[in-house]
């Protein structure tokens, strides 16, 4: 049916002239938009770093316009849900985290998306057959993976706290967006591609995202006027006309009975949300978790996000060791061997805290991670998964102690989307926003413009009472989202986050080495090859990293394996964004060079060559 429908399409694909009622793809020559990407920049008064030019473009139009950073981000992030509708939107959830220059404290905001009050803790289990469903293309592909999504309710409550502008007002750029269009590049149209069987199963997608039975053309401009309808009705109503009313009646519809179109085979198990779990959603102040590092205080999301608890306590252990000292191999096998240790911890003590005792403070503890320290070789790596700690049983000194080793089965997929705002005050926001894997769980709410999450699929699949991240009614799921803000004497020195399912967290962390400990800049650090130890038998690894370190990390014992999944072909890991603030007062955006098509950097006010 794909392949008639698609032949058929072939000529008005071509000449990118497709409509329908919430979509259209036109020429590219309509009126200028942004599509330039420079993925680092130097200048004053602002800067941002996002995925895409079009959601730059929008904060630098609401720094440049006297909004601050907390404005702007979410302004970029609205932006964002049109631009990069498979990664974000308002169908999903994250973490934002935020520097407040008057005060200098970081504060955060938890807006990960819940369990609804009535899911069963067996819901992944397909009735018919007594077993798990397939994890992949069905369990991703239906109802019973939507979470009750947090976006909404997250941008209201950043701009509540810190903002200056209201909720109406930030929308706007990304209306704009909306109602004009998009420039289609590869990598949109590849990822359509790459979703296109589940994108099929439902009509309300299929119109939206594969008109006339193609991806967009690359070079077309893809406009998306349900979703600019959408967001006027929560710039007009609030975010009540998201988490009540018609849209929610309409979001539990499309849970409970998703728009099938009967082109494919899926079976599209549904879900169990109700108009009272979005009634009821509510997004989370909380403090961030923090730790020293040479001299710097790293802050990170705290539980139910499992980023700050392991990025710290990874930090913690390499602090024990002079990585600047070692060659860079030795190096990168430290890395190897903190960044498992601290996996093997996440997987066996990190949930949602409003179900989980989750021991933030022992996992963050230096002397923790002073013992922790005792399991690495410096000259072999371990031979197995490392156990976790036992938080119940430290000192500091070698042996080390251990807890039964953590049954975890890895199921965070490697979309998401971040972005990084600085303004002219010196506040900053880092933000990590995800609809899960890319193109959520596939379905568009027919008529609206935004497809839903797949985040409940980050719940362990095999429900366990001893599993901190097991099912439950009302649950965030433990996520990986890892935005982290760096101070140096309480001032800012360094933003970053990404996204990439549970690379996220190590991507961070060695961005975090190369630009403290092996003394890169910036954007050296964020372009340079990466490698994603989680604690397991191989470590996930770029091409670019396998040829250059390889040789000298098997020596030690490291199986070095090439990146890949299920979902695309790119090798690749995360998507980086950061910022870094500059003795001279200046600011260097930077994001990615090549993966996913490369980044935007981008300031308010160039900094002249050689000033």
């Amino acid at each position: 049916m794909t392949h008639v429908r698609r032949q058929l399409a072939a000529v008005t694909a071509a000449l990118a002239l497709t409509a329908t009622s919430g979509a259209m793809a036109s020429p590219a020559f309509a009126d200028p938009r942004e599509t330039e990407k420079n993925p680092t920049a130097t200048g004053y008064g602002g800067a941002v770093s996002t995925v895409d030019p079009e959601a730059s473009a929008a904060a630098i139009e609401v720094l440049r316009k006297g909004g601050n950073a907390a404005d702007a981000a979410v302004a970029a992030a609205a932006t964002l849900g049109v631009t990069e509708p498979y990664s974000a939107g308002i169908g999903g959830g994250g973490y934002f985290v935020f520097y407040d220059a008057k005060t200098k404290q970081v504060g955060t905001i938890d807006g990960r998306e819940t369990a609804p009050a009535g899911m069963p803790t067996d819901a992944f289990i397909d009735p018919a057959t007594g077993k798990p469903y397939k994890f992949t293309p069905e369990l991703v592909t239906s109802g019973v993976s939507v979470g009750v999504p947090g976006t909404p309710a997250t941008w209201e409550r950043a701009l509540e706290r810190w903002g200056t502008l209201d909720l109406g007002e930030a929308l706007k750029p990304a209306i704009k967006v909306a109602n004009r269009g998009f420039v289609v590049d590869e990598t949109f149209r590849q990822q359509t591609l790459d979703n296109e069987v589940r994108f099929d199963t439902f009509t309300s997608t299929q119109d939206l995202f594969l008109p006339g039975g193609d991806a967009p053309a690359v070079g077309s401009v893809f406009k998306n006027h349900d979703l600019a309808a959408t967001y006027r009705l929560i710039a007009n109503e609030g975010i009540d006309a998201f988490y009540g009313g018609p849209l929610a009646e309409e979001i539990v519809n499309t849970v409970k009975a998703p728009p099938k179109s009967g082109d494919t085979n899926l079976p599209v198990p549904v879900g169990f949300m109700t108009t009272q779990d979005l009634a009821n959603y509510k997004v989370l102040n909380q403090d961030p978790t923090k730790v020293e590092y040479r001299g710097y205080e790293v802050y990170g999301m705290a539980p139910s996000s499992s980023g700050g608890t392991t990025v710290g306590e990874a930090l913690n252990i390499l602090e024990n060791y002079d990585l600047k000292g070692m060659k860079p191999v030795n190096a990168l096998h430290h890395y190897l061997e903190a960044s498992s240790l601290a996996f093997a911890d996440r997987g066996a003590y990190v949930g949602d805290p409003a179900f989980v005792n989750v021991p933030t403070e022992k996992l963050l503890d230096d002397v923790f991670a002073k013992e922790r320290a005792c399991n690495i070789n410096p000259t072999a790596a371990a031979p197995e998964p490392f156990a976790p700690g036992n938080v119940e049983d430290y000192d500091g000194a070698c042996p080390a102690a251990v807890a039964p080793l953590a049954d975890e089965t890895d199921t965070e997929n490697i979309s998401t989307t971040n972005l990084t705002v600085a303004d002219k005050w010196g506040n900053v926001v880092e933000y990590t926003l995800t609809i899960e894997q890319t193109g959520g769980s596939g379905i568009v709410v027919p008529g609206r413009g935004f497809l839903l999450n797949n985040e409940l699929t980050d719940f362990s699949t095999v429900y366990s009472e001893t599993d901190p991240n097991r099912i439950q009614p009302g649950k965030r799921p433990r996520s990986s989202m890892s935005p982290t803000i760096v101070l140096k004497d309480g001032d800012p020195f360094l933003a970053l986050g990404s996204p990439g399912g549970s690379t996220i967290i190590t991507t961070v962390l060695q961005t975090i080495l190369n630009r403290i400990d092996l003394g890169m800049d910036v954007s050296e650090a964020l372009a340079a090859p990466r490698t994603s130890p989680r604690n397991g038998l191989t470590v996930t690894s770029e091409p670019a990293f396998i040829e250059a370190y390889g040789p000298g990390l098997k020596s030690l014992g490291h199986d070095l394996v090439p990146a890949g999944d299920a979902f695309t072909s790119a090798a690749e890991i995360g998507a980086a964004t950061a910022i870094e603030f500059n003795p001279d007062g200046s600011l260097t955006a930077a994001a990615e060079p090549d993966r996913r098509g490369g980044g935007s950097a981008m300031v308010v006010k160039p900094a002249r060559p050689g000033k």
